[in-house]
């Protein structure tokens, strides 16, 4: 009679909870049973196993009776990432591998037949884990899935292509793997920090300098945006830049986003170290927006976590899933809860929305007459509930551009410009509160205004004659202290104010 114990981490939306995969070979009749919550892929992992084994000219144990318990015994179990770590185990039971030098590791990975090792997702979330463990732990994965968790600077990650590979390196004995086995596991050391990001250029924008200045505006102070305009205005030109005038991701923001990237299993090398940009289709779902699934992974909405979530034909989503958004807006988190677990990802995203005045686009312009009747324009902005547009910072319009300007107007001004710009406005912002002013509530937001009495009693009157709401009057707040950031002011002005008010509900009503 044999036993081993081999550790490991499942993955549980952005948690990676170690288990314990426990080996017992015994005499009787040859069985393999795999018990512990596992689902379909890991049941499966009994004939990968056995044809990784065999194919790797090692010997596995065919008369013995094999039991595998994955404990603990009611966390849910799923992917192929427990295929490695159960073949480890087998092999330590029966002595191919030296069951006291595994100790202190985690394994994980999916077996071929043949034995190779293929990536897993969320390596990065399991490495970000390990470290956190008492004592910490030294990672065993596929190459791929190596690489990504050494991303982790304070991890000890060793990467395998070949299950030989892991076998080669904790051999229980000299000798018996073959003279052209692969090398061991070899170490892998972080990456060196990711070279600057490039983004699409502002100055390729001709005119819509009151667009430009609401993007800035956002920038500066992380707020969500509306851009209302006929087709071909310039709406997605302008978001698809403004990731380009957002700051340099940091460390910590660069490993959340990537954790996420990995739990998606949308990780990719190239994107380390730059803000992400997100834009579904509008025929995206709500599970597709906030996540979903079983077991839950993260939506576009987490996907965008720290970056961008540019929706285009904003109305044109389905209604269940613009009204998923409210949340995430306000919180910067969603919560997803099923039967059987509840798991909550992070989602601070700005959001950059574009949108027609009406169905046919051209409500209010002077490009084209608009063909649609009150009741299709009534019908058309009525997807866009109260609530959620009310949880929107900036409401812009983004007017046709003439044609002489298209043709004839200077190249405007550069993205490095303007971002320089934000990058001394949110300084300001963190220097005095801390945080960025989308994120002020309660007394916070009052001690940062600073509203000299001018101020307050243009703020007063407008939110009387437009009828806003607290949120609304308290968004509003916001944006005009970042215009005061931006204009170096210490204090809230009323010009500041008069501002921050022409950016809520541009939506026209059809004549």
């Amino acid at each position: 009679m044999s036993l081993a114990f081999v550790q490991s981490r499942a993955l549980v939306g952005m948690a990676a909870p170690a288990v314990t995969v426990e080996v017992h070979l015994s005499n009787g009749l040859p069985s393999f049973t795999l018990v512990g919550l596992a689902d379909v892929e890991v049941r499966e992992a009994r004939e990968r196993v056995r044809s990784a084994i065999l194919n790797a000219n090692l010997e596995f144990p065919h008369n013995r009776r094999i039991i595998v318990n994955l404990a603990p015994a009611d966390l849910p179990k799923d992917s192929g990432r427990f295929d490695l770590p159960i073949a480890v185990g087998i092999l330590a039971a029966s002595g191919q591998i030296d069951a006291a030098r595994i100790a202190g590791h985690e394994f994980a990975g999916e077996l071929s037949l043949s034995a190779e090792l293929r990536p897993i997702r969320g390596a990065l979330a399991m490495a970000l884990a390990s470290c956190s463990a008492q004592p910490p732990t030294r990672l065993v994965l596929p190459t791929a899935s190596a690489q990504e968790a050494a991303l982790v600077p304070t991890a000890s990650v060793y990467g395998a292509a070949h299950l030989l590979d892991v076998v080669q390196h904790f051999a229980a004995q000299e000798g018996r793997i073959a003279t052209d086995a692969p090398i061991g596991c070899e170490r892998v050391y972080p990456l060196p920090t990711a070279t600057a990001a490039t983004y699409p250029d502002l100055a390729d924008v001709k005119g819509q300098a009151a667009a430009r200045r609401a993007l800035e505006i956002a920038a500066a102070g992380e707020h969500s945006v509306v851009l209302v305009g006929p087709p071909g205005s310039g709406k997605s030109m302008l978001a698809e830049r403004f990731a380009g005038l957002l700051p340099p991701m940091d460390l910590e923001e660069s490993l959340q986003c990537a954790a996420i990237a990995s739990v998606g299993g949308q990780f990719s090398l190239e994107h380390w170290g730059r803000r992400p940009t997100r834009r579904p289709h509008h025929t995206a779902s709500a599970v597709a927006l906030v996540g979903g699934g079983s077991p839950p992974r993260p939506g576009e909405i987490s996907l965008a976590h720290h970056g961008v979530l540019f929706l285009d034909e904003f109305p044109e989503f389905p209604k269940t899933a613009l009204e998923a958004l409210r949340e995430p807006l306000e919180t910067g988190t969603i919560s997803i809860s099923r039967a059987a677990q509840r798991c909550e990802f992070p989602a601070r995203f700005q959001l950059i929305a574009a949108m027609n005045p009406c169905p046919c686009g051209y409500l209010g312009s002077a490009q084209a007459p608009c063909r649609c009747t009150p009741d299709q324009v009534a019908r058309y902005q009525g997807k866009l509930s109260g609530p959620l547009m009310d949880r929107i910072d900036l409401h812009v319009e983004v007017p046709a551009v003439d044609v002489q300007d298209l043709l004839h107007a200077p190249r405007s001004e550069s993205s490095a410009s303007v971002r320089a710009r934000c990058l001394a406005a949110r300084e300001r912002a963190l220097a005095r509160q801390g945080k960025p002013n989308r994120s002020l509530q309660g007394e916070e937001l009052d001690q940062s205004l600073q509203l000299d009495a001018a101020a307050t009693k243009l703020l007063h009157a407008a939110a009387q004659r437009l009828r806003w709401s607290a949120r609304s009057t308290h968004r509003a707040l916001k944006v005009a202290r970042t215009i005061a950031d931006l204009a170096d002011s210490a204090t809230t002005q009323a010009a500041h104010v008069a501002e921050a008010i022409q950016y809520r509900r541009v939506l026209r009503s059809a004549p």
